[in-house]
């Protein structure tokens, strides 16, 4: 590895672009195939046929596009899907040529502490894997709230590291040896050493949940999916900055 790679913070825009090439197959083998359907609960929990079927989805952390892709494909809406990684949106834009929606999907570099898009500009927003990246969470999350209009929602997906029940211990197994072994070997990068490390990192559900309320979103719900590996937060702007208590457990 040279010494400018050495360097990059783990995270970080240049840490994505080392591993853009390979991210999506890495994503379908280390998720064993089970990181798209997680996509498409998200994208179900915007309830946007419902609420708003012709309106604006911001797509946090996009990267190669997956979840734009999978809002788009589910309604008609315009995605504006934002990422720090000039490779991993490079490899997104070809698969939206390929998708031929060009039209309805936008993709651009950006920062999710730091959003220019207006407030109450966007009907809903996204964001799978990414939350834990951000040096400050608070201020994405207060960011989120302020883009999202009255009643939109905000998905939330980000991996977990299960504590309780009888796989705990196989999902411990499969973040801290599988992942970053799987990913040096496959990709050649070692910053899968860092995925395994911010998975442990990332606060436990209850206590992310309280910070996004804390943010301006009142919780809408915590969902965990296939046993906790993931968890689906659904939050709405609150606008008084109550932060109501909220959530309901979902399934395994």
């Amino acid at each position: 590895m040279s010494q400018d790679l050495q360097n990059v913070r783990g995270g970080s825009g240049e840490m994505f672009d080392a591993i853009a090439a390979r991210y999506d197959l890495m994503n379908r083998l280390l998720s064993m195939g089970l990181d798209q359907g997680w996509r498409r609960e998200a994208v179900r929990s915007l309830e946007l046929g419902s609420r708003a079927p012709h309106g604006t989805v911001l797509d946090l952390a996009t990267g190669t596009g997956d979840l734009a892709l999978a809002i788009a494909d589910a309604h008609d809406v315009r995605v504006i899907g934002i990422d720090p990684s000039a490779k991993m949106l490079e490899v997104g834009k070809q698969k939206v040529r390929y998708a031929h929606l060009d039209h309805r999907v936008e993709l651009r570099l950006g920062d999710a502490q730091a959003l220019e898009l207006e407030d109450q500009s966007v009907d809903g927003v996204t964001m799978a894997f990414g939350i834990r990246n951000v040096p400050d969470r608070p201020k994405a999350l207060r960011e989120m709230a302020r883009v999202t209009r009255d009643g939109g929602r905000v998905a939330i997906l980000e991996l977990s590291e299960p504590r309780d029940g009888i796989l705990s211990k196989l999902a411990q197994v499969h973040i801290h040896t599988v992942v970053p072994w799987l990913g040096s070997v496959l990709s050649g990068a070692s910053e899968y050493g860092y995925l395994q490390k911010s998975i442990a990192a990332f606060p436990p559900p209850e206590e992310f949940a309280e910070t996004m309320r804390q943010s301006g979103l009142d919780v809408v719900s915590v969902e965990p999916l296939t046993f906790g590996v993931v968890c689906l937060y659904v939050g709405t702007p609150s606008r008084g900055g109550r932060g109501v208590a909220g959530g309901r457990a979902g399934k395994g």
